[in-house]
This record gives C-alpha cells, structure tokens and sequence, in this order.
C-alpha cells in the first residue's frame, strides 16, 4: 500500500516535470533562476500584476521539484473548484482567523515537509500603495526563510531570487527586498506596487 502511494507521487512527480520541460520550451519566457530551497520557505510571488503569474509560478515550482503551497480566499474553494484547488497546493484562508494559518504551516514544518509557501504580498494584481505584512508574519513566527520569486516582462525572464532568513528589523529586511526588486516589472509593469510596508511608517496604522 505504501509502495503504491510513493510510486503514485513519484509519478506525479515526474508528470509534472515533463510539462513543465515542454512549457518552458515553447514559452517565451526564460526561466532564469537560482536553485531550489533546501528547507520550508515563504516564497514571494513579486510583482503580481497578471493572471499569467499564478501559470508562470507552477512552471517554476514543478520544473525545479518544489511542492508548492499558496494562500487563496476561502471563496476560491466552494463548490466544484475546491478540490482542484487544493489538488493546486491552495491553503484557503478564514479571514477573521488568520492565525490558523500560521498554525497549519508551523504543523507542515514540524512534520518535515518542504515546501514553498507562495505568497504575494502586493495583492491583487497591483494598485496598492503598500504590500500586505502577512509573509513577514508568517516567516517571522514560523522561522521560515523567505525566497525572492520574481516576473520581468522588460527581459522576458522569471525565476527563483535569494533564500534569506528574516532579522526582525522590517527597515532593513524591506531594503534588501526592495534592491532585489527595483529592476523587476512585473507582467504588467503599469500596475507594479513598491516593495514597502505600512509598518516601516509608524504613522500608518499596520494592514493585514
């Protein structure tokens, strides 16, 4: 029974490698990345201005074997997309309980999975003012470092960025963010957010 269930993922496994091989092939798109995480993270799905991020992120994730995790409204889940959902890696979020989502991660780790839990801070598709704090969260109460994903339309690349370990001090962990970050566009470079959080102004009150 067991063999069968690791014969099955080891097979879903290379499935989803050979699409991703054949997507990147005929995708215009290069893939232009640094090695897969080692450990659980908190993947940063950044600039997210298009419905193409969500295809270019899986292409990412299965090409390079990672089991990816994402965040998504509990409405994404009802009905007949539920299960495809999760079958995707979607973690539905109850948002008058945030922290159980902390608490399912914190279990996936201590489990000794390895994952990357995808998450994209500047929000739907662009248009906010400030990215929302909930990756910082997440990474700091966890211990997950995060990783740096990245679209830019402008070299017609996307990939996997540096793997660090947040230090608590949100100035200088949002400057290294935002270095990496200042030459990449996006899908839609027009509906680009800067990388900045209301936490780093104290007179903004912080947001979810």
């Amino acid at each position: 029974m067991q063999s069968a269930a690791c014969e099955s993922l080891y097979r879903g496994r290379m499935l989803k490698r050979l699409a991703a091989r054949a997507f990147w092939t005929l995708s215009r798109w290069t893939l232009a990345t640094e090695p897969a995480p080692t450990r659980p993270t908190v993947l940063i799905g950044a600039p997210h201005t298009s419905n193409w991020d969500f295809v270019l992120m899986l292409g990412i994730a299965w090409r390079l074997g990672i089991d990816v995790h994402w965040l998504g409204k509990k409405s994404l889940f009802q009905g007949w997309r539920g299960p495809l959902m999760r079958r995707l890696g979607g973690i539905p979020v109850d948002r008058t309980d945030p922290s159980r989502v902390v608490d399912e991660v914190v279990a996936q780790v201590n489990g000794g999975a390895v994952f990357g839990l995808v998450v994209t801070p500047d929000g739907t598709r662009g248009g906010n003012e400030y990215w929302k704090s909930g990756f910082y969260r997440i990474a700091r109460e966890t211990g997950m470092p995060v990783t740096l994903g990245f679209v830019d339309r402008t070299t017609m690349t996307t990939g996997l960025g540096p793997t660090f370990d947040l230090t608590g001090d949100v100035a200088a962990d949002m400057d290294r963010i935002r270095a990496f970050y200042a030459d990449k566009a996006g899908v839609r470079p027009e509906r680009r957010t800067e990388p900045r959080l209301r936490e780093e102004n104290p007179a903004v009150t912080p947001g979810p």
